[in-house]
């Protein structure tokens, strides 16, 4: 993978004085000099600070952003224990009085469904319908800590539950709807919910799918359910639900009590999230309320720049973190812009037409939408305004190079590209942007405030930057933070949260990301450490095969594996073809040539395979682990983490890969 660092290049795009002058960053960091006399100066002296004074930094965090609720005296106990650290001991907040502190006739939601326009939702009208539906819930019998499951599109109605959930201390979990029963039984059933509230269909790619008979019987698996809550996304309602109620009739009927909130501790629960792996039934990774909101405000007030009034955007589903990390932007007074359906219904325009209609300052997708408006040959500059918007964030896999160029060749010169990275694990990012720094071709700017973000060898120590190939190792995080989860659901020994993250390295979080430091501080990711491969005991990254192949017009996608191979591992590459084009001799020797010049001789594939489709996760992501499983014949335990599930035949038992 090439770099800005490997070629010397200028930076892509640098902020004004002016604008850095003016950002949330620059403003914190004066904040921290009156404060503590502390003058941070650039951004690595804000990080290196924000590292070393952990209780001054979250503290002047709280203050500066603005948190609502008592803080308490102390910020931090048993800082040196990684997990046992334990932040605002003493403090009690309510994430929903945080997000819904702005009141009036602002816009705080909007809502796109594959090109059609809701009505807009107001800062009252979105406090009336929490409150009757916190009153709702309360009528159930719902108090602090019962469990309100959500079955449900990226629409207002959803961001309603989970405030309400959260108003009265209920811990939120969700799932979007084109989850099959199994996968919603997978994860509901683990946390026994006592309320579900449920789409009656949804849309997607210009159809309309109806929900019911899934719903029937995952209603019938969860005998925890006390009540069913329906909307009526597609307009049939709850018909023959059992326990279930309309939502608008529940919502008219509800008293008309004043919006109030239950101020719990700052570990309270909050949400409920989802391993996405193929290795098993999934993780239920418990985030507190305190943790969410605190490194979420530092990340929308900080590294986004958000200002109240400015619209934020990200394409995701209710089964994916992004959607919980968009949320929590009503807590920086930003309007919320959301979008359910396909990203290309009607066609490849739709987005970008949101982001003129809607106005969108901060627009956030995934690295593979960016890579495939560029290969649909849409120049969204040269057909789209997009004066509104100053930032695009891009997360779910690694941006490529190639893809930075594009997006300032083809989608906006003057916009600020912040690739991000993170996970539900932290349902936050451990690295992302900034807007003190410049954009340098193919990295992520730098490291998140507070992160004591490191790259380490096998032996557990830290690698020197700018190194290159001797830079590239696993990704750590030092020293506790905030949303780091309050454990596992049904762990309570914590063994199970212990393993999945400090068993490589006690003491200290490996997240499980092969990167390296560049010599700009900036980050390259290079893909998942269990996904890396080993040919001839070298670590390479498949993130770096992807960024040569995924070039070549031809190539739609593509997919690498190490393939146990006569006592080593041998580079297997998946290939995804475009329409019309296929994998002929001269094909692979197009991919050989292209990989070879543009990574390393030891990165080109052994077997190059044609396949007409690539799985991957709810959430987009291709998926190594499951297609390393089936073509070494090993079962792949949790298929229901698979948005197509059926793509993992196309790999069992392959002639091409039997020599």
């Amino acid at each position: 993978m090439t770099t800005a660092s490997d070629t010397g290049e200028t930076p892509l795009w640098t902020p004004s004085a002016k604008a850095v002058a003016a950002s949330n960053m620059s403003a914190f960091a004066d904040f921290v000099n009156g404060r503590h006399g502390v003058s941070p100066g650039d951004y690595e002296a804000l990080h290196a600070w924000s590292v070393a004074a952990p209780e001054l930094f979250w503290d002047a965090i709280w203050d500066f952003t603005g948190v609502i609720g008592e803080k308490g005296t102390r910020v931090l106990l048993d800082a040196e224990k990684m997990p046992g650290a334990k932040f605002f001991p003493e403090a009690r907040l309510n994430f929903a009085e945080n997000l819904l502190r702005e009141e009036g006739g602002e816009v705080a939601l909007l809502f796109n469904n594959e090109g059609e326009m809701a009505a807009p939702v107001t800062r009252d009208a979105l406090r009336r319908d929490v409150a009757r539906f916190a009153a709702v819930l309360k009528g159930w019998g719902v108090g602090a800590g019962d469990r309100v499951a959500a079955f449900m599109p990226n629409c207002p109605e959803t961001i309603v539950a989970m405030l309400a959930a959260a108003s009265i201390g209920a811990v939120f979990s969700s799932c979007s709807p084109d989850f099959g029963v199994k996968g919603v039984l997978d994860r509901f059933g683990q946390i026994e919910p006592k309320v579900l509230v449920a789409c009656d269909g949804y849309r997607y790619a210009g159809k309309v799918l109806p929900a019911h008979d899934k719903l029937g019987e995952i209603v019938a698996g969860l005998p925890s359910l006390e009540h069913v809550a329906i909307v009526p996304f597609i307009g049939e309602g709850k018909k023959a639900i059992a326990k279930a109620g309309d939502w608008p009739a529940l919502l008219a009927s509800a008293p008309d009590a004043p919006l109030s909130f239950a101020r719990l501790p700052f570990s309270h629960p909050l949400y409920i999230m989802y391993s996405s792996g193929t290795t098993g039934i999934p993780k239920c990774i418990v985030h507190s309320a305190g943790g969410t909101l605190l490194q979420h405000l530092k990340e929308h007030r900080l590294h986004c720049d958000i200002r109240p009034g400015e619209t934020l955007f990200y394409f995701t589903t209710c089964g994916w973190m992004m959607w919980n990390w968009l949320v929590s932007g009503l807590a920086a007074g930003a309007t919320l812009a959301l979008y359910d359906g396909s990203p290309f219904a009607p066609d490849e325009r739709v987005l970008f037409d949101y982001i003129d209609a809607a106005r969108i300052t901060v627009f956030g997708t995934s690295a593979k939408f960016i890579d495939a408006v560029k290969k649909s040959g849409l120049r969204p500059r040269e057909t789209h305004d997009l004066s509104s918007m100053r930032m695009i964030l891009s997360t779910g896999s690694p941006l490529v190079p190639e893809s930075f160029d594009f997006v300032y060749r083809d989608i906006k010169t003057d916009a600020a590209l912040c690739s991000i990275s993170g996970g539900t694990d932290i349902v936050s990012c451990f690295v992302l942007g900034s807007p003190l720094l410049p954009v340098w071709r193919g990295e992520i700017q730098a490291k998140g405030l507070g992160m004591a973000v490191e790259v380490w060898d096998e032996e557990g120590k830290p690698l020197a930057a700018g190194q290159g190939e001797a830079s590239k190792g696993e990704l750590v995080c030092t020293r506790p933070f905030p949303s780091m989860p309050a454990g596992f659901w049904n762990d309570p020994d914590g063994a199970k949260y212990r393993s999945a993250y400090f068993e490589r390295f006690p003491g200290v979080w490996c997240h499980g990301d092969y990167a390296e430091i560049t010599s700009h501080g900036g980050i390259v990711i290079h893909g998942r450490s269990d996904a890396t491969l080993n040919p001839g005991g070298v670590r390479i990254g498949t993130a770096e095969i992807y960024a040569q192949v995924e070039q070549l017009p031809e190539i739609q996608e593509a997919l690498a594996i190490g393939q146990d191979w006569q006592g080593d591992v041998r580079v297997v590459l998946f290939v995804a073809m475009r329409e019309g084009a296929q994998l002929d001799a001269a094909m692979e020797k197009r991919i050989r040539d292209k990989i070879r010049t543009g990574a390393s001789p030891r990165h080109v594939p052994a077997k190059i395979v044609a396949v007409t489709d690539i799985p991957r996760t709810k959430s987009g992501k291709i998926t190594e682990l499951a297609v390393r499983d089936i073509v070494h014949g090993r079962e792949v335990k949790n298929r229901e983490a698979l948005a197509n599930p059926e793509a993992l035949a196309l790999y069992r038992d392959l002639p091409e890969l039997a020599s």
